[in-house]
Protein backbone atom coordinates (compact mmCIF):
# COMPACT_ATOMS: atom_id res chain seq x y z
CA UNK A 1 0.00 0.00 0.00
CA UNK A 2 2.85 2.38 0.81
CA UNK A 3 4.46 1.54 -2.52
CA UNK A 4 1.22 2.31 -4.30
CA UNK A 5 1.13 5.72 -2.66
CA UNK A 6 4.70 6.53 -3.66
CA UNK A 7 3.96 5.55 -7.27
CA UNK A 8 1.19 8.15 -7.62
CA UNK A 9 2.14 11.64 -8.76
CA UNK A 10 0.53 14.85 -9.95
CA UNK A 11 -2.34 14.55 -7.53
CA UNK A 12 -3.60 11.26 -9.01
CA UNK A 13 -3.87 9.70 -5.60
CA UNK A 14 -5.61 11.24 -2.61
CA UNK A 15 -3.30 10.79 0.37
CA UNK A 16 -6.15 11.13 2.82
CA UNK A 17 -8.06 8.34 1.07
CA UNK A 18 -4.91 6.22 1.26
CA UNK A 19 -4.66 6.73 5.00
CA UNK A 20 -8.36 6.08 5.59
CA UNK A 21 -7.91 2.81 3.71
CA UNK A 22 -4.88 1.58 5.67
CA UNK A 23 -6.42 2.79 8.95
CA UNK A 24 -9.50 0.66 8.25
CA UNK A 25 -7.26 -2.40 7.88
CA UNK A 26 -4.57 -1.42 10.37
CA UNK A 27 -4.10 -4.88 11.91
CA UNK A 28 -3.53 -6.53 8.53
CA UNK A 29 -1.31 -3.65 7.35
CA UNK A 30 0.83 -4.04 10.47
CA UNK A 31 1.56 -7.72 9.81
CA UNK A 32 2.47 -6.85 6.23
CA UNK A 33 4.68 -3.98 7.43
CA UNK A 34 6.58 -6.33 9.74
CA UNK A 35 7.00 -8.84 6.93
CA UNK A 36 8.37 -6.12 4.64
CA UNK A 37 10.84 -4.91 7.30
CA UNK A 38 12.11 -8.44 7.92
CA UNK A 39 12.33 -9.30 4.19
CA UNK A 40 14.26 -6.11 3.44
CA UNK A 41 16.66 -6.81 6.31
CA UNK A 42 16.81 -10.59 6.11
CA UNK A 43 20.18 -12.01 7.15
CA UNK A 44 21.51 -8.96 9.00
CA UNK A 45 23.72 -9.74 11.96
CA UNK A 46 21.31 -8.57 14.67
CA UNK A 47 18.32 -10.53 13.36
CA UNK A 48 20.41 -13.61 12.60
CA UNK A 49 21.45 -13.65 16.26
CA UNK A 50 17.82 -14.23 17.29
CA UNK A 51 16.11 -15.75 14.24
CA UNK A 52 18.96 -17.86 12.88
CA UNK A 53 18.43 -19.03 9.30
CA UNK A 54 14.65 -19.30 9.45
CA UNK A 55 13.16 -18.93 5.96
CA UNK A 56 10.70 -16.10 6.52
CA UNK A 57 9.69 -16.02 2.84
CA UNK A 58 7.60 -19.17 3.20
CA UNK A 59 5.84 -18.14 6.43
CA UNK A 60 2.42 -16.57 6.66
CA UNK A 61 2.47 -12.99 7.96
CA UNK A 62 0.62 -13.80 11.20
CA UNK A 63 2.91 -16.76 11.95
CA UNK A 64 5.96 -14.61 11.23
CA UNK A 65 4.64 -11.97 13.62
CA UNK A 66 4.27 -14.54 16.41
CA UNK A 67 7.70 -16.03 15.75
CA UNK A 68 9.37 -12.61 15.67
CA UNK A 69 7.88 -11.40 18.95
CA UNK A 70 8.65 -14.68 20.70
CA UNK A 71 12.30 -14.92 19.64
CA UNK A 72 13.54 -11.32 19.35
CA UNK A 73 13.82 -9.64 22.78
CA UNK A 74 12.72 -6.15 23.71
CA UNK A 75 15.65 -3.76 23.41
CA UNK A 76 16.71 -0.38 24.74
CA UNK A 77 19.05 2.03 23.01
CA UNK A 78 21.83 0.73 25.26
CA UNK A 79 21.31 -2.77 23.78
CA UNK A 80 21.63 -1.50 20.22
CA UNK A 81 24.30 1.13 20.88
CA UNK A 82 27.30 -1.22 20.32
CA UNK A 83 25.94 -2.16 16.87
CA UNK A 84 25.26 1.48 15.96
CA UNK A 85 28.74 2.46 17.17
CA UNK A 86 30.31 -0.12 14.86
CA UNK A 87 28.40 1.43 11.96
CA UNK A 88 29.55 4.90 13.04
CA UNK A 89 33.13 3.63 13.14
CA UNK A 90 32.94 2.46 9.53
CA UNK A 91 31.85 -1.21 9.66
CA UNK A 92 30.01 -1.71 6.34
CA UNK A 93 28.77 -5.25 7.02
CA UNK A 94 24.97 -5.73 7.17
CA UNK A 95 24.72 -5.27 10.93
CA UNK A 96 21.23 -3.79 11.39
CA UNK A 97 20.01 -3.28 7.82
CA UNK A 98 20.78 -4.63 4.37
CA UNK A 99 20.64 -1.07 3.07
CA UNK A 100 23.90 0.77 3.79
CA UNK A 101 23.51 3.35 6.53
CA UNK A 102 25.39 6.46 5.45
CA UNK A 103 23.75 8.92 7.85
CA UNK A 104 23.16 8.93 11.60
CA UNK A 105 20.69 11.13 13.43
CA UNK A 106 21.42 12.67 16.77
CA UNK A 107 18.67 12.90 19.35
CA UNK A 108 18.32 16.35 20.91
CA UNK A 109 20.12 15.18 24.05
CA UNK A 110 18.07 17.53 26.22
CA UNK A 111 15.93 14.79 27.77
CA UNK A 112 18.66 12.50 29.09
CA UNK A 113 21.52 14.98 29.01
CA UNK A 114 23.44 13.23 26.23
CA UNK A 115 22.92 12.77 22.52
CA UNK A 116 22.58 9.34 20.96
CA UNK A 117 22.98 8.02 17.43
CA UNK A 118 19.95 6.68 15.55
CA UNK A 119 20.16 5.26 11.97
CA UNK A 120 18.74 7.58 9.28
CA UNK A 121 17.99 6.40 5.74
CA UNK A 122 16.05 7.49 2.68
CA UNK A 123 13.02 5.89 4.28
CA UNK A 124 13.28 8.43 7.11
CA UNK A 125 13.03 11.35 4.68
CA UNK A 126 10.22 9.71 2.71
CA UNK A 127 8.06 9.17 5.78
CA UNK A 128 8.72 12.74 6.90
CA UNK A 129 7.49 14.07 3.57
CA UNK A 130 4.56 11.65 3.65
CA UNK A 131 3.34 12.67 7.11
CA UNK A 132 3.71 16.36 6.20
CA UNK A 133 1.50 15.82 3.15
CA UNK A 134 -1.00 13.75 5.13
CA UNK A 135 -1.24 16.25 7.98
CA UNK A 136 -1.68 19.10 5.51
CA UNK A 137 -4.57 17.23 3.88
CA UNK A 138 -6.41 16.99 7.20
CA UNK A 139 -5.67 20.62 8.11
CA UNK A 140 -6.90 21.92 4.78
CA UNK A 141 -10.38 20.50 5.41
CA UNK A 142 -10.81 22.78 8.45
CA UNK A 143 -8.43 25.62 7.65
CA UNK A 144 -8.34 25.98 3.86
CA UNK A 145 -5.53 28.16 2.56
CA UNK A 146 -5.35 30.31 -0.57
CA UNK A 147 -3.56 29.17 -3.68
CA UNK A 148 -0.36 31.20 -3.93
CA UNK A 149 -0.25 31.99 -0.22
CA UNK A 150 2.94 31.75 1.80
CA UNK A 151 4.09 29.99 4.97
CA UNK A 152 6.20 31.64 7.66
CA UNK A 153 8.37 28.73 8.79
CA UNK A 154 10.79 29.10 11.70
CA UNK A 155 12.93 26.14 10.66
CA UNK A 156 16.66 25.69 11.18
CA UNK A 157 19.45 23.34 10.20
CA UNK A 158 22.43 22.65 12.42
CA UNK A 159 25.92 21.64 11.38
CA UNK A 160 26.55 18.13 10.15
CA UNK A 161 29.80 16.34 10.92
CA UNK A 162 31.58 13.09 10.09
CA UNK A 163 31.92 10.14 12.44
CA UNK A 164 35.20 8.23 12.76
CA UNK A 165 33.96 5.95 10.01
CA UNK A 166 33.13 8.80 7.66
CA UNK A 167 29.35 8.80 8.11
CA UNK A 168 27.41 12.05 8.12
CA UNK A 169 25.89 12.79 11.53
CA UNK A 170 23.51 15.51 12.63
CA UNK A 171 19.96 16.06 13.81
CA UNK A 172 17.02 14.43 12.02
CA UNK A 173 15.64 17.83 11.01
CA UNK A 174 19.01 18.82 9.53
CA UNK A 175 19.14 15.60 7.50
CA UNK A 176 15.62 16.18 6.22
CA UNK A 177 16.34 19.80 5.24
CA UNK A 178 19.44 18.55 3.36
CA UNK A 179 17.57 15.67 1.66
CA UNK A 180 16.45 15.43 -1.96
CA UNK A 181 12.88 15.01 -0.70
CA UNK A 182 12.98 18.43 0.99
CA UNK A 183 14.70 20.08 -1.97
CA UNK A 184 12.01 18.75 -4.32
CA UNK A 185 9.30 19.96 -1.94
CA UNK A 186 10.90 23.41 -1.79
CA UNK A 187 11.16 23.62 -5.57
CA UNK A 188 7.52 22.63 -6.00
CA UNK A 189 6.35 25.09 -3.34
CA UNK A 190 8.97 27.80 -3.85
CA UNK A 191 6.28 30.48 -4.07
CA UNK A 192 4.81 29.40 -0.73
CA UNK A 193 7.73 29.69 1.67
CA UNK A 194 9.00 33.02 3.01
CA UNK A 195 12.63 32.04 3.64
CA UNK A 196 15.14 30.60 1.14
CA UNK A 197 17.40 27.65 1.86
CA UNK A 198 20.28 29.98 2.79
CA UNK A 199 18.30 31.23 5.80
CA UNK A 200 17.27 27.74 6.92
CA UNK A 201 20.80 26.33 6.69
CA UNK A 202 22.83 29.30 7.98
CA UNK A 203 23.87 27.49 11.18
CA UNK A 204 23.30 30.63 13.27
CA UNK A 205 19.81 30.52 14.79
CA UNK A 206 19.85 34.18 15.89
CA UNK A 207 20.65 35.46 12.40
CA UNK A 208 18.22 33.01 10.81
CA UNK A 209 15.44 34.07 13.19
CA UNK A 210 15.95 37.73 12.30
CA UNK A 211 15.73 36.91 8.58
CA UNK A 212 12.68 34.65 9.07
CA UNK A 213 10.92 37.54 10.83
CA UNK A 214 12.02 40.11 8.24
CA UNK A 215 10.88 38.03 5.28
CA UNK A 216 7.72 36.94 7.06
CA UNK A 217 6.76 40.59 7.54
CA UNK A 218 7.83 41.55 4.02
CA UNK A 219 5.23 39.03 2.78
CA UNK A 220 2.86 39.53 5.74
CA UNK A 221 -0.35 39.88 3.71
CA UNK A 222 0.38 36.58 1.94
CA UNK A 223 1.18 34.40 4.98
CA UNK A 224 -1.44 31.67 5.43
CA UNK A 225 -0.05 30.07 8.59
CA UNK A 226 2.95 30.16 10.91
CA UNK A 227 4.89 27.05 11.87
CA UNK A 228 8.00 25.56 13.46
CA UNK A 229 9.05 22.12 14.63
CA UNK A 230 8.51 22.97 18.31
CA UNK A 231 6.36 25.64 19.99
CA UNK A 232 9.48 26.77 21.81
CA UNK A 233 11.02 28.08 18.56
CA UNK A 234 7.97 30.23 17.77
CA UNK A 235 7.88 31.70 21.27
CA UNK A 236 11.61 32.47 21.11
CA UNK A 237 11.22 34.07 17.69
CA UNK A 238 8.55 36.49 18.88
CA UNK A 239 10.46 37.29 22.05
CA UNK A 240 13.32 38.26 19.73
CA UNK A 241 10.89 40.31 17.66
CA UNK A 242 9.94 42.36 20.74
CA UNK A 243 13.59 43.45 20.89
CA UNK A 244 14.30 43.96 17.19
CA UNK A 245 11.04 45.13 15.57
CA UNK A 246 12.28 48.69 14.98
CA UNK A 247 15.38 47.46 13.15
CA UNK A 248 13.25 45.07 11.07
CA UNK A 249 10.89 47.91 10.15
CA UNK A 250 13.87 50.01 9.05
CA UNK A 251 15.12 47.17 6.83
CA UNK A 252 11.69 46.89 5.18
CA UNK A 253 11.47 50.64 4.75
CA UNK A 254 14.87 50.94 3.05
CA UNK A 255 15.19 47.49 1.48
CA UNK A 256 18.37 46.89 3.50
CA UNK A 257 19.58 44.17 5.86
CA UNK A 258 20.89 44.73 9.38
CA UNK A 259 24.64 44.67 9.87
CA UNK A 260 24.10 41.92 12.47
CA UNK A 261 23.51 39.53 9.56
CA UNK A 262 27.10 38.64 8.73
CA UNK A 263 26.80 35.35 6.80
CA UNK A 264 27.49 36.27 3.14
CA UNK A 265 25.26 33.65 1.48
CA UNK A 266 22.31 34.54 3.70
CA UNK A 267 22.80 38.29 3.18
CA UNK A 268 22.88 37.84 -0.58
CA UNK A 269 19.80 35.58 -0.64
CA UNK A 270 17.69 37.90 1.55
CA UNK A 271 18.74 41.10 -0.28
CA UNK A 272 17.72 39.48 -3.58
CA UNK A 273 14.19 39.08 -2.19
CA UNK A 274 13.43 42.33 -0.35
CA UNK A 275 13.05 45.79 -1.78
CA UNK A 276 12.21 49.19 -0.22
CA UNK A 277 8.59 49.37 0.99
CA UNK A 278 8.08 52.50 3.15
CA UNK A 279 4.29 52.14 3.19
CA UNK A 280 4.42 48.59 4.58
CA UNK A 281 7.11 49.59 7.10
CA UNK A 282 4.96 52.46 8.41
CA UNK A 283 1.95 50.17 8.78
CA UNK A 284 3.98 47.56 10.69
CA UNK A 285 5.57 50.26 12.86
CA UNK A 286 2.16 51.67 13.78
CA UNK A 287 0.87 48.20 14.65
CA UNK A 288 3.95 47.44 16.75
CA UNK A 289 3.54 50.61 18.80
CA UNK A 290 -0.02 49.58 19.62
CA UNK A 291 1.06 46.01 20.42
CA UNK A 292 3.89 47.20 22.66
CA UNK A 293 1.35 49.04 24.82
CA UNK A 294 -0.70 45.82 25.03
CA UNK A 295 2.35 43.73 26.00
CA UNK A 296 2.24 42.16 22.51
CA UNK A 297 -1.07 40.35 23.05
CA UNK A 298 -2.39 39.15 19.66
CA UNK A 299 0.87 39.98 17.86
CA UNK A 300 0.44 37.24 15.25
CA UNK A 301 -3.15 38.13 14.35
CA UNK A 302 -2.30 41.83 14.10
CA UNK A 303 0.83 41.51 11.95
CA UNK A 304 -0.25 38.55 9.80
CA UNK A 305 -3.94 39.29 9.14
CA UNK A 306 -4.38 36.48 6.61
CA UNK A 307 -2.93 33.73 8.86
CA UNK A 308 -5.39 30.91 9.60
CA UNK A 309 -3.53 29.14 12.42
CA UNK A 310 -0.24 28.44 14.22
CA UNK A 311 1.15 24.94 13.71
CA UNK A 312 3.80 23.19 15.82
CA UNK A 313 4.50 20.34 18.24
CA UNK A 314 2.76 21.50 21.40
CA UNK A 315 2.56 18.35 23.54
CA UNK A 316 4.86 16.96 26.23
CA UNK A 317 7.69 19.31 27.16
CA UNK A 318 6.22 21.97 24.83
CA UNK A 319 3.05 22.41 26.91
CA UNK A 320 4.57 25.03 29.25
CA UNK A 321 4.97 27.35 26.25
CA UNK A 322 1.28 27.26 25.29
CA UNK A 323 0.36 30.16 27.57
CA UNK A 324 2.89 32.47 25.92
CA UNK A 325 2.02 31.15 22.45
CA UNK A 326 -1.66 31.95 23.05
CA UNK A 327 -0.58 35.36 24.31
CA UNK A 328 1.06 36.05 20.94
CA UNK A 329 -1.61 34.29 18.84
CA UNK A 330 -4.67 35.94 20.38
CA UNK A 331 -7.76 34.17 19.01
CA UNK A 332 -5.83 32.45 16.22
CA UNK A 333 -6.19 28.64 16.48
CA UNK A 334 -3.21 26.63 17.76
CA UNK A 335 -2.89 23.35 15.84
CA UNK A 336 -0.71 20.61 17.30
CA UNK A 337 1.68 19.00 14.84
CA UNK A 338 2.13 15.28 14.54
CA UNK A 339 3.66 12.68 16.85
CA UNK A 340 7.11 11.40 16.13
CA UNK A 341 10.58 10.85 17.51
CA UNK A 342 14.11 10.70 16.17
CA UNK A 343 13.56 6.96 15.72
CA UNK A 344 10.29 7.06 13.75
CA UNK A 345 7.15 9.00 12.96
CA UNK A 346 4.21 7.49 14.84
CA UNK A 347 0.90 9.27 14.38
CA UNK A 348 -0.93 12.06 12.54
CA UNK A 349 -3.32 14.66 13.97
CA UNK A 350 -6.57 13.86 12.11
CA UNK A 351 -8.60 16.42 14.09
CA UNK A 352 -6.70 19.72 13.81
CA UNK A 353 -9.52 21.63 15.54
CA UNK A 354 -8.77 19.90 18.86
CA UNK A 355 -6.95 22.15 21.36
CA UNK A 356 -3.33 21.06 21.96
CA UNK A 357 -4.16 19.86 25.49
CA UNK A 358 -6.65 17.33 24.06
CA UNK A 359 -4.97 16.37 20.81
CA UNK A 360 -4.69 12.71 19.79
CA UNK A 361 -2.61 11.07 17.08
CA UNK A 362 -3.81 8.29 14.78
CA UNK A 363 -1.05 5.69 14.34
CA UNK A 364 0.20 5.30 10.75
CA UNK A 365 0.54 1.50 10.42
CA UNK A 366 2.93 1.51 7.42
CA UNK A 367 5.69 3.58 9.05
CA UNK A 368 6.93 1.01 11.60
CA UNK A 369 5.73 -2.15 13.29
CA UNK A 370 4.24 -1.08 16.61
CA UNK A 371 3.84 -2.97 19.87
CA UNK A 372 2.43 -1.66 23.11
CA UNK A 373 3.45 -2.64 26.65
CA UNK A 374 0.38 -2.38 28.93
CA UNK A 375 1.09 -0.42 32.12
CA UNK A 376 -1.00 -0.81 35.29
CA UNK A 377 -0.74 1.40 38.36
CA UNK A 378 0.16 -0.39 41.57
CA UNK A 379 -1.30 2.27 43.85
CA UNK A 380 -4.39 4.39 43.45
CA UNK A 381 -4.61 8.12 44.20
CA UNK A 382 -1.04 8.47 45.37
CA UNK A 383 1.50 8.77 42.59
CA UNK A 384 1.66 9.19 38.86
CA UNK A 385 5.28 8.04 38.80
CA UNK A 386 5.77 5.57 35.98
CA UNK A 387 7.96 3.21 37.99
CA UNK A 388 4.84 2.52 40.08
CA UNK A 389 3.46 0.71 37.02
CA UNK A 390 3.32 -3.06 36.57
CA UNK A 391 4.14 -4.15 33.01
CA UNK A 392 2.32 -6.82 31.05
CA UNK A 393 3.45 -8.59 27.87
CA UNK A 394 3.50 -6.37 24.76
CA UNK A 395 0.44 -6.54 22.51
CA UNK A 396 0.16 -5.69 18.79
CA UNK A 397 -1.60 -2.56 17.56
CA UNK A 398 -4.80 -4.49 16.84
CA UNK A 399 -5.21 -5.52 20.51
CA UNK A 400 -4.88 -2.20 22.36
CA UNK A 401 -7.80 -1.04 24.53
CA UNK A 402 -9.33 2.40 24.98
CA UNK A 403 -8.36 4.03 28.29
CA UNK A 404 -5.29 1.81 28.80
CA UNK A 405 -1.80 3.29 29.13
CA UNK A 406 1.09 1.74 27.21
CA UNK A 407 4.77 2.16 26.49
CA UNK A 408 5.48 2.16 22.73
CA UNK A 409 7.79 -0.43 21.16
CA UNK A 410 9.09 0.11 17.60
CA UNK A 411 10.45 -2.12 14.87
CA UNK A 412 11.64 0.20 12.10
CA UNK A 413 12.81 -0.01 8.51
CA UNK A 414 16.04 1.66 9.64
CA UNK A 415 17.25 -1.21 11.84
CA UNK A 416 15.67 -0.84 15.29
CA UNK A 417 14.08 -4.09 16.45
CA UNK A 418 11.53 -4.21 19.30
CA UNK A 419 12.97 -0.91 20.48
CA UNK A 420 11.52 0.56 23.68
CA UNK A 421 10.86 4.18 22.85
CA UNK A 422 10.29 5.27 26.45
CA UNK A 423 7.09 7.19 25.62
CA UNK A 424 3.95 6.52 27.66
CA UNK A 425 0.68 6.98 25.79
CA UNK A 426 -3.00 6.41 26.47
CA UNK A 427 -5.35 5.00 23.84
CA UNK A 428 -8.07 7.63 23.53
CA UNK A 429 -10.09 5.90 20.81
CA UNK A 430 -9.79 4.65 17.25
CA UNK A 431 -9.71 6.20 13.80
CA UNK A 432 -11.24 3.45 11.72
CA UNK A 433 -9.09 0.51 12.90
CA UNK A 434 -5.98 2.36 14.04
CA UNK A 435 -5.61 3.64 17.62
CA UNK A 436 -5.60 7.33 18.47
CA UNK A 437 -2.94 8.04 21.08
CA UNK A 438 -2.76 10.71 23.75
CA UNK A 439 0.85 11.42 24.73
CA UNK A 440 1.20 11.11 28.53
CA UNK A 441 4.90 11.57 29.30
CA UNK A 442 8.38 10.16 28.96
CA UNK A 443 8.80 7.09 31.10
CA UNK A 444 12.07 8.19 32.61
CA UNK A 445 11.94 9.47 36.19
CA UNK A 446 13.53 12.90 36.39
CA UNK A 447 13.24 13.81 40.07
CA UNK A 448 14.18 11.33 42.75
CA UNK A 449 16.19 11.51 45.97
CA UNK A 450 15.35 8.20 47.61
CA UNK A 451 11.90 6.55 47.48
CA UNK A 452 10.28 9.54 45.74
CA UNK A 453 9.43 9.15 42.05
CA UNK A 454 8.39 12.10 39.91
CA UNK A 455 8.19 12.43 36.13
CA UNK A 456 8.34 15.40 33.81
CA UNK A 457 4.53 15.50 33.83
CA UNK A 458 4.48 15.61 37.63
CA UNK A 459 6.94 18.50 37.59
CA UNK A 460 4.95 20.39 34.96
CA UNK A 461 1.75 20.13 37.03
CA UNK A 462 3.58 21.36 40.12
CA UNK A 463 5.13 24.31 38.28
CA UNK A 464 1.74 25.21 36.79
CA UNK A 465 0.27 25.38 40.31
CA UNK A 466 3.08 27.61 41.52
CA UNK A 467 3.17 29.87 38.48
CA UNK A 468 -0.56 30.58 38.70
CA UNK A 469 0.28 32.69 41.75
CA UNK A 470 2.67 34.74 39.59
CA UNK A 471 -0.16 35.55 37.22
CA UNK A 472 -2.87 36.06 39.83
CA UNK A 473 -0.92 37.98 42.47
CA UNK A 474 1.85 39.75 40.58
CA UNK A 475 0.84 39.75 36.91
CA UNK A 476 4.26 38.36 36.16
CA UNK A 477 5.22 35.67 33.67
CA UNK A 478 7.21 32.46 34.01
CA UNK A 479 9.64 32.53 31.08
CA UNK A 480 11.11 29.04 31.56
CA UNK A 481 12.10 26.52 34.21
CA UNK A 482 14.17 23.48 35.03
CA UNK A 483 14.98 21.44 38.13
CA UNK A 484 17.65 19.42 39.91
CA UNK A 485 17.58 16.75 42.59
CA UNK A 486 20.36 17.75 45.01
CA UNK A 487 21.63 14.57 46.67
CA UNK A 488 25.07 15.89 47.62
CA UNK A 489 23.75 17.94 50.52
CA UNK A 490 21.81 16.14 53.24
CA UNK A 491 18.94 15.83 53.43
CA UNK A 492 18.60 15.75 49.65
CA UNK A 493 16.00 18.07 48.18
CA UNK A 494 14.51 19.39 44.94
CA UNK A 495 15.68 22.67 43.43
CA UNK A 496 13.44 24.39 40.88
CA UNK A 497 14.94 27.20 38.80
CA UNK A 498 12.63 29.92 37.46
CA UNK A 499 13.28 32.74 35.03
CA UNK A 500 10.48 35.30 35.36
CA UNK A 501 9.43 38.48 33.58
CA UNK A 502 8.05 41.24 35.75
CA UNK A 503 8.48 42.45 39.31
CA UNK A 504 7.37 40.04 42.05
CA UNK A 505 7.41 40.64 45.78
CA UNK A 506 9.42 38.16 47.83
CA UNK A 507 6.36 37.13 49.85
CA UNK A 508 4.67 36.01 46.62
CA UNK A 509 7.73 34.00 45.56
CA UNK A 510 7.85 32.40 49.02
CA UNK A 511 4.21 31.44 48.55
CA UNK A 512 4.99 30.03 45.07
CA UNK A 513 7.77 27.91 46.59
CA UNK A 514 5.49 26.57 49.30
CA UNK A 515 2.69 25.87 46.83
CA UNK A 516 4.98 23.80 44.59
CA UNK A 517 6.35 21.78 47.50
CA UNK A 518 2.83 20.99 48.68
CA UNK A 519 1.67 20.07 45.16
CA UNK A 520 3.86 16.97 44.69
CA UNK A 521 1.41 14.10 45.23
CA UNK A 522 3.90 11.23 44.99
CA UNK A 523 3.47 9.16 48.15
CA UNK A 524 7.22 8.63 48.57
CA UNK A 525 7.85 12.37 48.37
CA UNK A 526 5.09 13.27 50.84
CA UNK A 527 6.26 10.70 53.39
CA UNK A 528 9.91 11.71 52.96
CA UNK A 529 9.10 15.38 53.43
CA UNK A 530 7.11 14.70 56.57
CA UNK A 531 9.96 12.67 58.07
CA UNK A 532 12.56 15.19 56.82
CA UNK A 533 14.42 12.56 54.83
CA UNK A 534 13.90 14.97 51.93
CA UNK A 535 14.56 18.61 52.72
CA UNK A 536 12.42 21.66 51.87
CA UNK A 537 11.98 22.48 48.20
CA UNK A 538 14.26 25.30 47.04
CA UNK A 539 13.11 27.87 44.48
CA UNK A 540 15.93 29.71 42.70
CA UNK A 541 15.13 32.82 40.67
CA UNK A 542 17.65 33.30 37.87
CA UNK A 543 18.41 36.52 36.00
CA UNK A 544 16.82 37.32 32.67
CA UNK A 545 18.52 35.62 29.76
CA UNK A 546 19.71 32.58 31.74
CA UNK A 547 17.79 30.07 29.62
CA UNK A 548 19.17 31.67 26.48
CA UNK A 549 22.62 30.86 27.85
CA UNK A 550 21.50 27.25 28.29
CA UNK A 551 20.17 27.23 24.71
CA UNK A 552 23.47 28.63 23.45
CA UNK A 553 25.37 25.92 25.34
CA UNK A 554 23.40 23.17 23.58
CA UNK A 555 23.66 24.88 20.18
CA UNK A 556 27.41 25.21 20.70
CA UNK A 557 27.59 21.47 21.28
CA UNK A 558 25.84 20.60 18.02
CA UNK A 559 22.13 20.68 18.89
CA UNK A 560 19.71 22.19 16.37
CA UNK A 561 17.60 25.14 17.44
CA UNK A 562 14.58 23.53 15.77
CA UNK A 563 14.99 20.41 17.95
CA UNK A 564 15.89 22.12 21.20
CA UNK A 565 13.87 21.31 24.31
CA UNK A 566 14.71 22.93 27.64
CA UNK A 567 15.80 20.08 29.96
CA UNK A 568 13.19 19.91 32.70
CA UNK A 569 15.63 18.28 35.07
CA UNK A 570 19.40 18.36 34.87
CA UNK A 571 22.44 16.97 36.61
CA UNK A 572 24.72 18.40 33.90
CA UNK A 573 27.44 20.26 35.80
CA UNK A 574 27.90 22.89 33.09
CA UNK A 575 24.19 23.75 33.15
CA UNK A 576 24.09 23.76 36.94
CA UNK A 577 27.06 26.12 36.98
CA UNK A 578 25.19 28.48 34.60
CA UNK A 579 22.04 28.26 36.71
CA UNK A 580 23.79 28.80 40.03
CA UNK A 581 25.96 31.68 38.80
CA UNK A 582 22.82 33.36 37.43
CA UNK A 583 20.71 32.79 40.56
CA UNK A 584 19.72 36.11 42.13
CA UNK A 585 17.25 34.95 44.81
CA UNK A 586 16.64 31.74 46.77
CA UNK A 587 13.54 30.65 48.68
CA UNK A 588 12.86 27.56 50.81
CA UNK A 589 9.49 25.99 51.38
CA UNK A 590 7.71 25.91 54.73
CA UNK A 591 5.01 23.54 53.47
CA UNK A 592 5.96 20.81 55.95
CA UNK A 593 7.32 23.14 58.63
Amino acid sequence: METALNDKTNGEYDIRSWFEDIAENAGFVQTQTLRRILELNFGVEYLKKWLGDINIQEMEASALESLYTSLVPLASHADLQPYIQRIADGDTAPILTQQPITTLSLSSGTTEGRQKYVPFTGHSSQTTLQIFRLAAAYRSRIYPTRAGGRILEFIYSSKQFKTNGGLTAGTATTHYFASEEFKIKQEKTKSFTCSPQEVISSGDYKQSTYCHLLLGLFFCDQVEFITSTFAYSIVQAFRAFEEHWQEICNDIKQGTLSSKITIPKMRKAVLQIISPNPCLASQIEENCKELEELDWVGLIRKLWPSAKYVYSIMTGSMQPYLTKLRHYAGDLPLVSADYGSTESWIGVNVDPSSPPEKVTFAVIPTFSYFEFIPLYRQKQNCSSAIDDYIEDEPVPLSQVKVGQEYEIVLTTFTGLYRYRLGDVVEVAGFHKGTPKLNFVCRRKLILTVNIDKNTEKDLQLVVERGSQLLTNKARAELVDFTSHADVLNQPGHYIIYWEIKGEVEERVLTECCREMDASFVDHGYVVSRRTNSIGPLELCIVERGTFKKILDHFIGNGAAFSQFKTPRCTSNQVLLRILNVCTIKRFHSTAYG
